[in-house]
């Protein structure tokens, strides 16, 4: 008998018209690191009394259906999960193309998506997927990836893909060595770590069912957060934040053959750290940042991905 292995599973996804309705064919086969992405149903003790000491048979509860798939920042599949998170770009040029998405929109793409083990063989199809988180982080060294949150309708188990023939993409990852910050389009110095989370703060439809599922998954207030770490050198970002002033920050990335990917934040605020000196190495401060909607712009946040695919 075959045992499951992490190293020949298989991940495809594609975005769906009808929310819960897997998509006939138009999947893509994605990469990724490692994911969580399941449905549980638990199980609810009896309560019953008059039948002895041992309990009655447990009931069924309501099913969940979510969790995090981690994957590459990479130039083109990432393209998926920010149209996920934002909804669908601004294309423009004739290749490579400029794929911009902008925070705000009320309404965002569901995703099918399955992930396979071949060898049991199991398909499990995870329909009605929308983004609820993403986060990623920038550091001197590394493996950069990001997390996505997922939020999914219902679990569909198979013993054959339902995915058919997914299309493949070429893997160009970004690596930290390709990362660099800015502020109000002036490198900003002496960051030891960034974090950047987007969140969409999903509300979970939980109609009564008799399959137990969610209707659906609404966005709310979405939220942009994030941390930088500092070798403390100067006042400026200390002096920004005892003064309430926001600026704009610039988190990019550029391969040598020419994709980048920029994630734009115009309106950052800062909380006024507590500078300590803990001893005699160099002094760091924290700022947890977070981000609203700046009025010139009209939006929180842009990213902004140029690559070979035409559309998302």
């Amino acid at each position: 008998m075959a045992r499951a292995q992490g190293a020949r599973a298989q991940m495809a996804l594609a975005f769906e018209t009808v929310y819960g309705t897997p998509p006939i064919s138009g999947f893509t086969k994605v990469s990724f690191a490692s994911t969580s992405l399941g449905a549980e149903q638990p199980l609810l003790n009896s309560e019953l009394l008059g039948y002895g000491r041992d309990p009655l048979a447990p009931i069924k509860d309501a099913v969940t259906a979510d969790g995090d798939v981690i994957v590459p920042l990479d130039a083109e599949a990432f393209g998926f999960w920010l149209k996920a998170a934002f909804g669908t770009p601004t294309t423009t040029g004739t290749g490579p193309w400029t794929h911009e998405f902008q925070s705000g929109s009320w309404t965002l793409p569901s995703m099918s998506i399955e992930t396979g083990m071949p060898e049991v063989p199991r398909y499990a199809m995870y329909s009605g997927c929308v983004l609820d988180q993403i986060t990623w982080q920038m550091q001197r060294s590394g493996l950069l990836t990001a997390t996505a949150r997922l939020v999914a309708q219902g679990e569909t188990v198979g013993t054959t893909t339902s995915a058919g023939t997914p299309a493949t993409l070429e893997l160009k990852r970004f690596g930290h060595f390709n990362g660099s910050i800015t502020r109000n389009s002036t490198a900003l110095g002496n960051v030891v770590s960034a974090e950047i989370t987007y969140a969409n703060n999903l509300d979970r439809i939980e109609t009564i069912r008799s399959d137990g599922r969610i209707d659906g998954a609404d966005p709310s207030i979405a939220a942009l957060t994030g941390r930088i770490e500092v070798r403390f050198a100067d006042q400026t970002l200390v002096t920004q934040a005892i003064n309430g002033e926001a600026c704009e920050m610039e988190f990019a990335y550029v391969l040598p053959s020419g994709e980048s990917f920029t994630f734009t934040v115009h309106a950052v605020y800062l909380p006024r750290p507590r500078i300590e000196i803990s001893g005699p190495q160099g002094v760091q401060a924290t700022f947890d940042w977070q981000a609203a909607r700046d009025s010139v712009v009209g939006r929180m946040c842009t990213a902004t991905l140029i690559n070979d695919i035409e559309v998302y």
